[in-house]
């Protein structure tokens, strides 16, 4: 991991890169394997790799959320992440957990069959990784720490990606448009990866629909649109059959934006679909454009969310815990809190003596900085973490009603963990506030999958919306799009011994605090227990 020089947009970036590429480089696995990468910062900050959504059954060691499993990896220091990838099947991906550096540090990893088995859908053609990105014209360390310094929301991005390329719809990009050739007639998989720091993403291409197979790794009923729907953090895998005459269309990505009065680039970054041909085809032509839907077309996404269904026939499919061990109900939003001594909060829109903040169940997540949280639950360190996080907010009231007292947007910083049995059944009711605005916000689970088995819109009212739970073929994902102004219930088991941070994979939300962790107490047997630590595991 490096400093990389790199042009976009009429200009040189100086960007942190692995391996001098963008993305970084795809890793390819059996389900099965070991996988073993050697990390060496060569960059000149503090980092860590997370591997997004791989379970790291009792090798949370290798998880990589700064200060959660492990301590940042040092400029010019090494650490060698090591872990077995069982059970999952798909596509998911790897990128950078520390500060903004993942907009440019990351890459897919690709899970597939063990030799001798098969995809539960007709072999493709070819598989090709579609990564949605962002572009920065600037620093995007620095682009945090001033909006951190001063209390306000970070600057926007300055264009949108697609495998590192902007697509002509941007200047001084013609020459940077990601192309794909397919065969009239042939099918292939696209397994599409939004590695957005801040944006939900609208894709869709040309006169083509596409059948979804798989999200976060976990199959999925067939299920044909004409438009995908992907938070940052989330993967959708889908065929497309090449059916159309041929030509060259464009595959397109747009924000979707549910939050009112916000600012945002509305290009749409583009690649181009070929249709490989024995004539000779006039390439000066202009492919056909998609009608992608309205940025604000929450309708839309919200179809495309709660219309997937799990696979129950797949070769990993786990039904639904029907036996609840804890149940929780989590708001949270966005927040206040006071600035600190070393902020002046001067770009801040609520004066000069407060900032942004986030929160679950009115706790502001703060992250250790002299231990990570798993090394001290391993050793038992007291004064790291408490284990006090509340299952319900410590308040009732209308959650969504935008007119309430500004005094209920104050939140409490402060380290506060759930501990968990192991085995133990969790439900968990998302509930969105709208103290200060509603938002799509994608919550990322770490070391489990978790089954989908409602979301909707208001405040959760549970005589009414249990009865509208999926407890047949949920979907199951690591990473929820929580309905703008709405809930969303989810269930899974805690079989995997250790500490996983669970928090917005909205990167703006995520040092504002929208986060908490659980730590799941060892198994009865060594074998679900937690391992332990490896020799190399970077020290504060």
């Amino acid at each position: 991991v490096g400093n990389f020089t790199v042009t976009r947009m009429c200009q040189q970036q100086v960007i942190t890169a692995v391996n001098r590429s963008l993305p970084g480089p795809t890793i390819s696995v059996n389900e099965g394997d070991t996988l073993v990468v050697h990390v060496l910062n060569k960059s000149p900050y503090n980092l860590t790799l997370h591997w997004h959504g791989i379970f790291q059954l009792f090798s949370g060691w290798a998880d990589g959320p700064e200060y959660v499993t492990q301590c940042p990896i040092l400029p010019g220091n090494s650490f060698t992440y090591r872990f077995n990838i069982t059970g999952q099947e798909g596509t998911l991906w790897w990128h950078a957990h520390t500060s903004y550096l993942r907009a440019t540090v990351y890459g897919a990893l690709i899970i597939r069959p063990r030799p001798g088995q098969k995809y539960p859908f007709k072999k493709p053609e070819k598989e090709f990784p579609i990564l949605l990105g962002e572009w920065w014209n600037a620093n995007v360390y620095d682009v945090e720490e001033e909006s951190l310094n001063f209390g306000g929301a970070p600057n926007i991005s300055d264009a949108y990606t697609i495998n590192g390329r902007l697509g002509d719809q941007f200047p001084c990009s013609e020459n940077q448009t990601h192309k794909i050739q397919v065969q009239k007639g042939k099918t292939y998989l696209l397994r599409i990866i939004n590695a957005a720091l801040n944006n939900q993403f609208f894709f869709s291409i040309a006169n083509h629909n596409m059948t979804v197979v798989a999200i976060d790794a976990s199959y999925t009923n067939p299920y044909v649109t004409d438009v995908v729907v992907t938070g940052p953090g989330q993967t959708t895998d889908v065929l497309l059959n090449a059916n159309q005459p041929v030509g060259d269309y464009y595959m397109a990505a747009h924000p979707y934006i549910s939050a009112a009065g916000i600012q945002f680039v509305t290009n749409a970054t583009v690649g181009i679909i070929q249709y490989k041909s024995s004539r000779s085809r006039n390439s000066s032509s202009t492919p056909i454009m998609p009608t992608l839907p309205a940025f604000n077309d929450t309708p839309t996404a919200h179809k495309f969310f709660s219309n997937l269904t799990g696979l129950k026939t797949g070769p990993f499919w786990v039904p639904v815990p029907t036996k609840i061990d804890e149940k929780m109900f989590i708001t949270f939003g966005l927040g206040v809190s006071p600035c600190g001594a070393n902020q002046n909060c001067s770009n801040s829109p609520f004066g000069t003596n407060l900032r942004f903040s986030a929160s679950m169940n009115n706790h502001s997540f703060e992250l250790p900085s002299t231990l990570s949280m798993l090394e001290a639950h391993y050793n038992n360190v007291s004064g790291i973490y408490t284990e006090d996080f509340p299952n319900n907010p410590p308040l009732v009231f209308d959650y969504t009603n935008s007119n309430l007292s500004f005094g209920l947007a104050f939140t409490e910083r402060s380290t506060k963990v759930k501990k968990l049995k192991f085995n133990s059944t969790v439900e968990m009711i998302f509930q969105n506030t709208a103290l200060i605005g509603i938002e799509n916000h994608p919550i990322h689970l770490h070391g489990f999958n978790f089954h989908v088995l409602a979301q909707g819109f208001g405040n959760y009212n549970s005589t009414v919306d249990e009865k509208k739970f999926n407890l047949d073929d949920p979907q199951e994902r690591n990473t929820i799009g929580v309905p703008a102004g709405g809930w969303a219930v989810v269930r899974f088991r805690a079989n995997n011994a250790g500490v996983w941070f669970m928090h917005c994979h909205l990167d703006v939300h995520m040092p504002w605090g929208l986060g908490t962790a659980f730590v799941v107490e060892n198994g009865p047997t060594a074998a679900t227990s937690l391992r332990p630590p490896p020799s190399d595991l970077p020290k504060c």
